[in-house]
C-alpha cells in the first residue's frame, strides 16, 4: 500500500481528530472497528454509545459492546501501522536529514534546516507556494503535450486508414470474385489499425501518468498548505520534487506521431501453363515517416531529418528481398495438410511467419502444388516480446491467442458464457478455472513441459540459485507442470530467503500456473554431499533454461483466478467457512460448469457459475452464488438503497362488523386459528383460471426466466401444490435441503415444497388482495387448559371445513391477530345454527366467563329462532363497551329517549344498521352514540333483576327485550303465537327478530322512544317498470350497507317515514359514491322523471380547470330542491299518483374544448458525482432517472395525490388537442401525473412524468386536469456520454440489457453536461459497482465508443495507495482448536464369513447400524476401555472446553437426554437463530439435534477407539412397489411404519450376519438363531418384496 490515503486514513472522519498510539506523555485515541466495517475513533465511539450499544453514523447498523465497552472492540491493524510507519518515516527523514547538512550545497541546507524546523512556517509555505507555480507552468505544457499527441494521433490514424483502403481497393480490382471475401475482411482489421502504433500510446500513456503523478502531488501540496499537521505523514521532500521536476520535451519522443504503420498491400500474379496463381500480401516492414510536416510547435531537428522515400526505399528493398527469398519456402509449406504447425526450431531467430489460406477448390495432386490463390498475412513478432499476464487479462482473446497459430481468420472472440472447470478452490471469492475449450491445448502443453524435463540441460547443478518470483517445473502426481517459487528455506536459516543455492535448499513453496493451487515441497538435506543434494532436488524440481523460457513465456498461465461477484461470507466477523469452501466445492465437482464474467476486480475476474441442475424434473442451470447464498454460508452484497421494499400482497379486505357475509372456510388449525375466503366478486373466481393459464409449463414460452433459485423469507411467488395447480404464496421459512416452506394466501394452509415448485409472480397478479382471512371463533374458548383438543378441532372440522357459512366479525383487530368472527351453518338465505354453540352443548368448548347460550334459558324449547347475526353482533359489541365504562365517568349530556334531528340536514355521519330495501333501511346519527349506551346501561340496571311478568303482549306495544344477553327497546309486531313466540323490532336498530315471552319485560314510559330512521332514497325507482324493488337490488344494497358508515342528506324533515334522503357510502379505494347512482349504474332502478327543459350544451373553453369544481357544482344543484317534495306512504301509492311517463328531450353533447399546459421541468443536478435509483428504460435508449430527494418527494406526492382525489371526475368528450399535461389511473387504481403525447383513437399515448414510463391508455381512464402542479417532475431523462449503438440505434437485446442491470437500481451517475432545455436529457456517466456503463456495453457489442469525443480524464480516480508498512502479526492469534481425524470404523470378517452382530439402530428395515461382537473386543487405550475412559472423562466433564470448530464430519462429544456426553460427528446446520447443529452417535447411530452449548472437544484419545456402530445395507429384500399402509416413514416413504416396527421385532434375538460385498456400501445378510433370513417374514406379509 505504498500511496497517499493516509492522510484521510489517519483521521476519524466523524471529529476529524487524528489517531493516536498509546505513548508515554500522550494519552491514545486508537481506531476501533465496528461490526458493520467501519472505523472511528474510541472518543467518538465513547460518546455514542448508548445502554451497551452503539449505532453506526453512517449506515446505521447496531453493534453490542462486548464486557470492555468500547476498549473491547477490535483496533484496526491497517492505520495503526500507518501511523506507526509514518513515524518510523518521520525519524528516517529527520536522520537522512542531518547527514546530507555536510554535502549538501548551502543554500539547500539552508532549506533543509527551515523545513525541519517546525516554528518557521513561513518559509514552508513560500517553498510550497513557489513549487505550486512551477507545478502549474509544469502542468500545462504536459497537457500541451498530450493534446498535440492525442490530436496527432488520430491524424495519424486516420490518413494511415485513407492510404491503406486505396492500396487495398487498387489491388484487390485486380482479382476475381474468389478474393472479394479477403477484401472484406482485410477493411474489418483496419479497425484494429490502433494497436500497431504502440510506440504513440506508450509516449501518451507516459504523458497521462506524469499528469496524474502532478495533480496528486499537487492535490497532497495544497492539503499540507490548508493543515501543516498532515506533513508528518508524507513525504514532502518527494512531493516538493515532483512538484519542481521540470518537463523536458526531450523525453517524449514527439516523432511518433509522423511514423506510419508499415504496412502495405500488394499484389502479385504468375501466370502457369494451366492456372493462374495469385497472391494478395499484406506487407509489414518498419515504420516510415509519414509525409506530412511534424506537429506545431515540435519541429523535429534538421540534423536527425531524413528523406522519407529514401528511409523507405532502403527499408522495404531490404525486406522485400528478404520476403522474395522466403517465398518459395512458404509455398513448399503450403503443399503440407492445412492443420499442420510445426513449432520452430530452439535458438533460431525470430522472424515473421504468415499465416496462410488455400482458396482452391481443387483436389488433384497437382492442382495442390500450384493453388489458385494465396493470401498471406506476416505479422511483426516484436509484439509478442511482453511477458503473458495473469488474472482476468487471460480471458481476453488477445492475449491468450497471441501465439497460438491457429488456421482461421478473423480471429475467434469468446462468447459471454464459456465452459471451464474449476481447478483450485480457496473460497467463493478466490478460486480458480481453466477454459474447457483449451483442454487439447492443456495436454501439448504438458507433453511439452515433460519433454523439456527429459533433456539433460533442465537438470539444475551446482552453481544454480533459486529465487523468489522465478519460473521452474515441478513434479505432481507423476507430470510436470510450470510453478512460480513463492517461499524459499535455507539450510541454517529460520526465515524463509529472496535467494538460495540449489544444493543448500531445505524446502520450497510454489503456485502453479496452470492449476492454480500452492504446495509446500520439503528437500532432504544431506550434510557435505553436493551430488546428493541434487539428485533430491531433481526429484522434484527441474529448472527452465533461456530457450525453453523464450518459447513458453507466449503461453499464457492456464489458471484463471476468479472470484463469485458480490459474494460475502454469511457471518462477516468470522470470514469465509470451512463449510462454503466445502459446499463450493461440491457443487461445482470436477465437472464442467458455464462460467458468465460479469466484471473485474485487479487480478480476479467477476463470474457466476452456473451448473446443470442436480433435480431431472428441472432443466434450468443452478446458479453457484444463489445456491451458496440459499444453504446460508454465504450472502449478496449489495449498497444499502433507502426506500426499496419488495412487493407484497395488499392485505385481505376484512369484513365490517356486525355485518352477515357468506364466506368458505378454506382451512382449518384448531377454532382459534382458521382461515376463511369471502365470496365476494368474479375476479377472485377467475383468478385461479388465470394463474394456471399463465404458469402452466405446457404453455410458458421462457419459463426459466420465472424460476426462483434463491428465495427470501416473506418474498411473494406462485407455489405448486399437491393437486399440480399453481397458486398465490408467500415464503415463511427455510427448513433446509432446498426446501422452502410457504403460506397460500388465498387459502391460509401452509406446506414444505422444493424450489423447483416456486415461480416468480407476475406484476398482474399483485392487484388483488389476499384472499385468505385469518379468524378465530368469537367469545368460546377450549374446555380444559389452553389447547385445543383433537376431538373438538375434528368436529370443527367436519361442521364447517369447505363448506358455505355465514360469518360475522364480532370486534376490529390489528391485521397481525385473528379476526374474531361467529360462524353459523347454512347461507343468508336458510336457517342458521351457531357453530360455537354447537360445540360447546356437545361440551367440546365452552363459553367466556359472562356469556351464555341464548338457549340456556330452562323455559325456551328447542324451535329455531331468526336472529340475525348483525343485530347480535352489534348488541354483544355495545354490552363490551358498556361494561368498559367507569362509574362517575359517565357522560354528563341530559338523557334523550327519542332522536333528535340536528338544524344542519346535509353530511350528516351515520352508520347503517338494517336495510330491507333502497326504500327502507335504517340508520344511526353518529351524535346519538352516548345516547343508545345509556339506555342500554338503564334497562340492565332495572330489568335484569326484574322476574318475568304475566303480561298480555299486544301489537304495537313497547317492551324492554333480551336479545344475545343484551337488554334493548322494542316495539311487538303480532300478537303472541302458540309456541309463546313474538317478533319485535328493535327500535334502536331496525331490524325484526323472534323472541320468547320470557325475554321480554315492561318498559317505563320515560323510555319509549327511537334513535333508529327509517329511510328511503329519493330520486330513483324500481327498474322495469315494478312497483316493488327486486330481490337483487335489495341483496346488494344490503350486502354493501350493512354495518357501514355512510353519510347523508336529509331532502326534506317531516313526521312521515321513511325519510327520503340521499346516502353517500366510501368504496374499496376510499371514493364516496352516491348509492342511488350505483344502482342506476347496475340497472337496478331508474331515475325519477322530471318535466324540464334541456338546453344544447355549447362547447366551454377552459384553461386547466378541473373538472372536479364541475361535478361539485352539480351535485350542489341536484342537492337543493327545486320545488315541494310530497313524502309518499308506500311504493303502491307512488305508482298510482305519479303522472304518466313522457320522452326525455334530447341532449346533444359537443366535445369540451380542453387546454392544460406542462408540469414545471424537473430540477437538474449540478455537473459531478450524484447518487441515482433508474426508473424506466425507454426503447430509444434514454434512461430515466430519481435522485434521492426525488425519492423522498415522491413518498410524500402520492400521499398528497390519493388524498386530494376521492371521487372519480365525471367523464366528458374532450378534444385534447391542446391537452399536455393530465391525470392518469394506473392500473392498480391509483392516480399519477402524465404528459400527453399522441392521440391514437379511442387511445392516448401518457407518459409518467415522475417515472418515466410511456404507455397507451384508453381515454377513459384519462382526465384533463394537473395534480399537484407546484411540483415539478421527479424524472429526468438521461443519455449515455461518448458512444453510439450499433446500427445508429439501440437493439431491443440492448434495451434488455439496460432494464436488466438498472431497473429498480441505485447506481452513481456522474453528470457530464446539462442540455440547454431543461427538459432535454442530462448527459451523464453510470457506473455499476465501479464498473462504466458504456464500457459494458461496448464489451457485449451493443455498442461502440465515440471517436469524435476527445478522451477524458478519469471520471473516477483510482483509490490512492498507502506507505508500505509491515507489522508482526506473532502471537495475537490465541490457541487454535486441533482439527482431530476421522474415527476409525472395526474390522469387519472376511466375505462369506457368518458372525454374531448386535443391532444398535435401525433407519429403514434394510438400513441399520449393527456393532459386530467377535474379534473386536473391548481395545484399551493407556490402561482403560472406551467405557472406562467416557466415565473419567463425564466427571469432568467442565474441564472440556466448548467446540468452536465446526468442520463436516469433525468427532466430538454431545450431551445425550440422560445427561451424559457420548462420541459424536458433526453432519450439518440444522437451523441459524439460534444455531442448532445435527450429529450423529459414531456409537449408537442415532441422530440428534443439539445447540452448541451441548457440544464439547473431545480429547484426542478417544478416537484410537473404533466406533460401535457401522451403517450397513441389509441385502435381499427391497421396499413393495405398492404401499398399502397409510403411515411411512418420513424420510423414507417407499417404507411403512409397520414395516419397521416389524423388523425390529425380528432383530430383537440372536442376529448373525454375512458379508455379500464391501464395495460400493457394505452390504450384509442377516439370520436368526434358526438360520433362516431375517427379512421373509416382511416379504410374507406384504411389507417388503424380494430384491
Amino acid at each position: 500500500m505504498d500511496g497517499v490515503d493516509h492522510i484521510s486514513a489517519a483521521i476519524c472522519k466523524l471529529c476529524g481528530e487524528a489517531f493516536k498510539l498509546l505513548e508515554d506523555d500522550a494519552e491514545s485515541n486508537l481506531p476501533r472497528l465496528l461490526l458493520c466495517g467501519h472505523i472511528f475513533c474510541t472518543v467518538c465511539l465513547g460518546t455514542l454509545q448508548h445502554h451497551n450499544v452503539i449505532r453506526c453514523p453512517d449506515c446505521e447498523v447496531e453493534s453490542t459492546l462486548p464486557k470492555e465497552g468500547v476498549d473491547g472492540l477490535q483496533e484496526d491493524p491497517r492505520i495503526i501501522g500507518l501511523i506507526y510507519t509514518a513515524k518510523m518515516n518521520k525519524i528516517k527523514r529527520s536522520k537522512s536529514r542531518r547527514k546530507n547538512k555536510l554535502s549538501a550545497p548551502p543554500d539547500v541546507n539552508t532549506n533543509t534546516e527551515n523545513m525541519e524546523q517546525p516554528a518557521d512556517i513561513e518559509k514552508i509555505e513560500k517553498m510550497v507556494d513557489e513549487a505550486l507555480a512551477q507545478a502549474g507552468e509544469n502542468l500545462a505544457q504536459l497537457e500541451h503535450i498530450y493534446e498535440t499527441l492525442t490530436s496527432g494521433h488520430e491524424k495519424q490514424v486516420k490518413r494511415e486508414k485513407a492510404r491503406l483502403e486505396m492500396e487495398i481497393k487498387q489491388t484487390t480490382d485486380k482479382a476475381l470474385h474468389a478474393i472479394q471475401k479477403w477484401k472484406e475482411v482485410q477493411f474489418s482489421q483496419l479497425t484494429e489499425l490502433e494497436s500497431q502504433f504502440s510506440t504513440s500510446k506508450a509516449v501518451v500513456c507516459r504523458v497521462q501518468e506524469r499528469i496524474k503523478a502532478l495533480e496528486t502531488a499537487m492535490q497532497m501540496a495544497r492539503e499540507v498548505r490548508r493543515s501543516l499537521f498532515l506533513e508528518k505523514y508524507c513525504t514532502l521532500d518527494k512531493v516538493l520534487e515532483t512538484l519542481q521536476a521540470p518537463v523536458d520535451k526531450q523525453s517524449f519522443d514527439m516523432k511518433c506521431i509522423t511514423m506510419g504503420s508499415g504496412m502495405s498491400c500488394i499484389f502479385q500474379s504468375e501466370s502457369l501453363n494451366r492456372s493462374l496463381a495469385l497472391c494478395l500480401k499484406m506487407e509489414v516492414s518498419n515504420a516510415e515517416h509519414l509525409s506530412e510536416s511534424s506537429p506545431k510547435g515540435y519541429q523535429l531537428d534538421s540534423s536527425n531529418r531524413k528523406s522519407p522515400c529514401k528511409g523507405a526505399e532502403s527499408k522495404n528493398s531490404t525486406y522485400m528481398s528478404t520476403s522474395r527469398n522466403k517465398l518459395s519456402a512458404l509455398q513448399k509449406q503450403g503443399r503440407k495438410s492445412p492443420g499442420s504447425n510445426s513449432p520452430p526450431s530452439r535458438g533460431s531467430s525470430p522472424s515473421p511467419r504468415p499465416r496462410r489460406f488455400n482458396l482452391s477448390h481443387h483436389n488433384s495432386a497437382s492442382d495442390l502444388s500450384s493453388p489458385d490463390v494465396i493470401i498471406e498475412e506476416l505479422l511483426d513478432d516484436k509484439q509478442g516480446q511482453a511477458l503473458p499476464p495473469t488474472g482476468p487479462q487471460l480471458a481476453n482473446d488477445k492475449w491468450r491467442n497471441q501465439k497460438r497459430r491457429k488456421n482461421q481468420f478473423p480471429r475467434y472472440k469468446r462468447s459471454v458464457s464459456q465452459w471451464v472447470v474449476v481447478t483450485h478452490i480457496v473460497n467463493p471469492s478466490h478460486f480458480y478455472v481453466r477454459y474447457v475449450a483449451e483442454k487439447r491445448e492443456n495436454e501439448n502443453l504438458s507433453k511439452k513441459i515433460n519433454h523439456f524435463c527429459s533433456v539433460d540441460s533442465c537438470h539444475f547443478t551446482s552453481g544454480d540459485m533459486v529465487e523468489i518470483g522465478s519460473m521452474i517445473f515441478v513434479k505432481w502426481k507423476d507430470l510436470w507442470c510450470r510453478a512460480r517459487v513463492v517461499e524459499i528455506l535455507q539450510n541454517g536459516c529460520s526465515e524463509a530467503v529472496r535467494t538460495c543455492p540449489v544444493t543448500q535448499l531445505e524446502g520450497i513453496r510454489v503456485f502453479f500456473l496452470d492449476s492454480g493451487f500452492t504446495i509446500s515441497i520439503t528437500i532432504p538435506s544431506q550434510e557435505e554431499a553436493t551430488e546428493t543434494s541434487l539428485k533430491a532436488v531433481a526429484n522434484h524440481l527441474r529448472k527452465v533454461d533461456t530457450a525453453v523460457k523464450l518459447e513458453l513465456c507466449y503461453i499464457a498461465p492456464q489458471a484463471v483466478r476468479c472470484s463469485l461477484k458480490d459474494l460475502v461470507p454469511y457471518d462477516l466477523t468470522r470470514g469465509w467457512s470451512k463449510e462454503a469452501q466445502d459446499e463450493f466445492h461440491s457443487v461445482v465437482g470436477s465437472a464442467a460448469v458455464e462460467m458468465r464474467p460479469l466484471g473485474q476486480d485487479q487480478d480476479s475476474l467477476l463470474v457466476d457459475l452456473r451448473k446443470a441442475a442436480m433435480d431431472q424434473s428441472s432443466d434450468v442451470p443452478i446458479s453457484v452464488r444463489e445456491y451458496l447464498v440459499f444453504i446460508e454460508v454465504a450472502r449478496f452484497y449489495s449498497p444499502v438503497t433507502l426506500g426499496r421494499r419488495p412487493l407484497l400482497y395488499y392485505p385481505p379486505v376484512y369484513p365490517n362488523i356486525n355485518t352477515e357475509l357468506n364466506a368458505v372456510v378454506s382451512h382449518i388449525n384448531n377454532p382459534a386459528d382458521f382461515y376463511i375466503q369471502l365470496v365476494d366478486n368474479m375476479e377472485s373466481l377467475l383468478l385461479s383460471a388465470k394463474l394456471q393459464e399463465c404458469y402452466n409449463e405446457t404453455t410458458v414460452v421462457r419459463q426459466g426466466e420465472l424460476n426462483i433459485y434463491c428465495p427470501v423469507i416473506g418474498q411473494a411467488c406462485v407455489a405448486r401444490f399437491d393437486d399440480k395447480s399453481w397458486y398465490r404464496a408467500q415464503v415463511i421459512g427455510h427448513p433446509g435441503g432446498r426446501k422452502v416452506e410457504v403460506q397460500y394466501v388465498d387459502f391460509g394452509n401452509k406446506s414444505i415444497l422444493s424450489v423447483n415448485d416456486l415461480r416468480k409472480i407476475k406484476d398482474e397478479f399483485f392487484a388483488l388482495p389476499a384472499k385468505a382471512i385469518h379468524c378465530c371463533l368469537s367469545d368460546v374458548i377450549p374446555v380444559e387448559g389452553e389447547t385445543w383438543s383433537e376431538a373438538c378441532t375434528s368436529r370443527f372440522i367436519s361442521l364447517a371445513h369447505q363448506k358455505l357459512v355465514t360469518i360475522m366479525a364480532t370486534e376490529s383487530v390489528t391485521k397481525s391477530a385473528p379476526l374474531p368472527v361467529k360462524l353459523f351453518e347454512g347461507d343468508l338465505n336458510g336457517p342458521q345454527t351457531s357453530i360455537a354453540e354447537l360445540l360447546v352443548k356437545e361440551e367440546l368448548a365452552c363459553f367466556k366467563e359472562g356469556l351464555k347460550s341464548k338457549n340456556a334459558s330452562p323455559s325456551h324449547d328447542d324451535s329455531t329462532i331468526w336472529d340475525p347475526p348483525l343485530e347480535l353482533g352489534s348488541t354483544m359489541q355495545e354490552a363490551s363497551a358498556l361494561e368498559q365504562i367507569v362509574p362517575g365517568e359517565e357522560n354528563d349530556e341530559p338523557f334523550q329517549p327519542q332522536l333528535k334531528f340536528p338544524a344542519q340536514l346535509k353530511d350528516l355521519k351515520v352508520k347503517v344498521s338494517h336495510v330491507n330495501s333502497p326504500s327502507s333501511f335504517y340508520v344511526q346519527f353518529a351524535h346519538s352514540d352516548s345516547q343508545l349506551k345509556r339506555i342500554c346501561e338503564l334497562l340492565k340496571q332495572e330489568c335484569a333483576l326484574m322476574e318475568p311478568q304475566d303480561v298480555v303482549w299486544k301489537a304495537n306495544m313497547y317492551c324492554a327485550a333480551l336479545i344475545s344477553g343484551v337488554w334493548e327497546r322494542g316495539q311487538i309486531l303480532s300478537d303472541v303465537t302458540s309456541s309463546n313466540t313474538v317478533e319485535v323490532r328493535r327500535c334502536d336498530h331496525g331490524n325484526v327478530v323472534k323472541l320468547h315471552v320470557s325475554d321480554l319485560r315492561p318498559l317505563p314510559s320515560s323510555s319509549v322512544g327511537s334513535l333508529a330512521v327509517e329511510c328511503t332514497l329519493s330520486d330513483i325507482r324500481p327498474a322495469g317498470g315494478r312497483s316493488s324493488w327486486t330481490d337483487t337490488a335489495c341483496d346488494i344494497i344490503s350486502y354493501y350497507l350493512n354495518g357501514a358508515s355512510a353519510t347523508v342528506t336529509i331532502k326534506e324533515l317531516t313526521d312521515e317515514r321513511p325519510l327520503p334522503v340521499t346516502l353517500f357510502c366510501c368504496n374499496r379505494m376510499g371514493q364516496f359514491i352516491s348509492i342511488a347512482d350505483f344502482l342506476v349504474s347496475e340497472g337496478l332502478a331508474l331515475r325519477e322523471r322530471k318535466p324540464r327543459d334541456a338546453p344544447v350544451q355549447q362547447p366551454v373553453e377552459t384553461d386547466a380547470q378541473s373538472p372536479l369544481s364541475k361535478i361539485k357544482t352539480d351535485d350542489e344543484k341536484k342537492d337543493t330542491p327545486s320545488g315541494p317534495v310530497v313524502s309518499l306512504p308506500s311504493p303502491s301509492s307512488l305508482v298510482s299518483t305519479a303522472p304518466p311517463p313522457k320522452p326525455a328531450p334530447r341532449t346533444i353533447m359537443c366535445a369540451e374544448k380542453v387546454k392544460t399546459s406542462l408540469y414545471q421541468p424537473p430540477e437538474l443536478p449540478c455537473l459531478g458525482h450524484i447518487q441515482i435509483s433508474v426508473s424506466a428504460v425507454e426503447e430509444d435508449g434514454v434512461i430515466f432517472v430519481r435522485t434521492e430527494n426525488a425519492e423522498c418527494q415522491l413518498e410524500q406526492l402520492r400521499e398528497r395525490i390519493q388524498q386530494s382525489i376521492k371521487t372519480l371526475p365525471r367523464q366528458k368528450p374532450y378534444t385534447w388537442k391542446s391537452v399536455l399535461g393530465c391525470a392518469v389511473i394506473g392500473p392498480d387504481m391509483l392516480w399519477y401525473r402524465g404528459q400527453l403525447l399522441e392521440v391514437l383513437g379511442g387511445h392516448v399515448k401518457v407518459q409518467y412524468v415522475d417515472y418515466g414510463l410511456i404507455e397507451n391508455i384508453p381515454v377513459v381512464h384519462v382526465y384533463p386536469l394537473l395534480l399537484c402542479d407546484d411540483v415539478p417532475q421527479l424524472c429526468m431523462p438521461c443519455q449515455l456520454h461518448g458512444i453510439n449503438p450499433v446500427g445508429g440505434k439501440w437493439q431491443q437485446d440492448a434495451v434488455a440489457l439496460l432494464r436488466e442491470m438498472l431497473l429498480n437500481r441505485s447506481v452513481d451517475m456522474q453528470v457530464v453536461e446539462l442540455p440547454d432545455d431543461p427538459r432535454g436529457p442530462i448527459t451523464v456517466e453510470l457506473f455499476l459497482d465501479g464498473l462504466n456503463l458504456s464500457r459494458i456495453l461496448c464489451n457485449h457489442e451493443h455498442a461502440s465508443m465515440d471517436t469524435t469525443v476527445s478522451s477524458q480524464k478519469e471520471l473516477m480516480p483510482p483509490p490512492p495507495l498507502l506507505d508500505d508498512w509491515d507489522i508482526n502479526s506473532e502471537g495475537l492469534r490465541g490457541p487454535e482448536e486441533p482439527m482431530l481425524g476421522p474415527f476409525v470404523d472395526p474390522n469387519m470378517p472376511q466375505e462369506g464369513e457368518h458372525f454374531h452382530v448386535m443391532v444398535k439402530h435401525l433407519w429403514t428395515p434394510n438400513e441399520l447400524f449393527l456393532w459386530p461382537l467377535e474379534g473386536t473386543a473391548d481395545k484399551k487405550v493407556d490402561g482403560e476401555t472406551l467405557d472406562e475412559a467416557l466415565i473419567r472423562i463425564n466427571a469432568n466433564i467442565n474441564s472440556l472446553p466448548r467446540l468452536t470448530n465446526f468442520p463436516r464430519a469433525g468427532p466430538c462429544l454431545v450431551e445425550y437426554s440422560d445427561g451424559k456426553f457420548y462420541r459424536a460427528r458433526l453432519v450439518k446446520f440444522t437451523s441459524v437463530e439460534p444455531v442448532t447443529i445435527l450429529v450423529q452417535h459414531v456409537d449408537f447411530g442415532s441422530d440428534d439435534t443439539l445447540p452448541t452449548s451441548r457440544l464439547r472437544q473431545m480429547p484426542p484419545e478417544l478416537l484410537q477407539f473404533p466406533s460401535r456402530a457401522l451403517k450397513v445395507k441389509v441385502a435381499g429384500f427391497k421396499a413393495p412397489s405398492v404401499n398399502r399402509q397409510e403411515a411411512v416413514l418420513p424420510y423414507s416413504p417407499g417404507w411403512s411404519v409397520k414395516a419397521a416396527m416389524d423388523m425390529i421385532d425380528l432383530l430383537h434375538s440372536n442376529i448373525t450376519a454375512s458379508v455379500v460385498a464391501k464395495e460400493p456400501e457394505l452390504t450384509v445378510l442377516l439370520y436368526n438363531e434358526d438360520g433362516d433370513l431375517v427379512h421373509l417374514p416382511l416379504v410374507s406379509s406384504g411389507l417388503a418384496e424380494l430384491q
